[in-house]
């Protein structure tokens, strides 16, 4: 026998072993507990169609039905464990509480990110004047006050406050 042949008959064997040791076969099905089963008729004793205290109840099949969740306490605990939508986060702009001033930090993100788009050939919104630098054009932009970008600025309360370009003060 050679050692390709011998490894094959240890992967057998071992794959038996593995199988034996995890698969009782059929003849252990009948040891199992049948009130485990959702078909169990055990629940039937005294309780109505909506169920009974507990919200346990069974339809016409004999499956047993959970209900649960009818008053307005149910109501009001799901609504506070609720996550809030995006647009339930969105600060309106009268109630900002950011300051109006553009940090360096979102001059830089908007200024490589419109030279980004510059240079993929999108549209420019000043007179380019033989630049053909995309950072120079999006300087030129920011400085007019022309770029299509909002800045979301986050609170520590997951809220948000949208920004745009046009209505930030920027210092040159």
């Amino acid at each position: 026998m050679s050692d390709n042949e011998g490894a094959i008959v240890q992967a057998q064997n071992y794959s038996l072993r593995f199988e034996n040791r995890f698969n009782d076969g059929p003849e252990n099905y009948e040891d199992f507990d049948q009130e485990h089963f959702s078909d169990y008729d055990g629940f039937d004793e005294g309780e109505g169609k909506f169920g009974d205290e507990n919200g346990l109840g069974t339809d016409e099949n004999g499956n047993t039905v959970v209900a649960g969740g009818f008053g307005p306490e149910e109501f009001q605990q799901q609504e506070a464990r609720r996550r809030r939508t995006l647009k339930e986060k969105a600060i309106p702009k009268e109630d900002r509480t950011t300051t109006p001033y553009m940090t360096k930090y979102e001059r830089a993100r908007i200024l490589g990110t419109r030279a980004l788009q510059i240079s993929m050939n999108a549209p420019v919104f000043v007179d380019l004047e033989g630049e053909t630098d995309p950072l120079r054009i999006a300087m030129k932009e920011l400085a007019e006050k022309k770029i299509p970008l909002v800045i979301r600025r986050y609170l520590p309360d997951g809220s948000f406050e949208d920004w745009s370009v046009e209505e930030l003060i920027v210092d040159l």
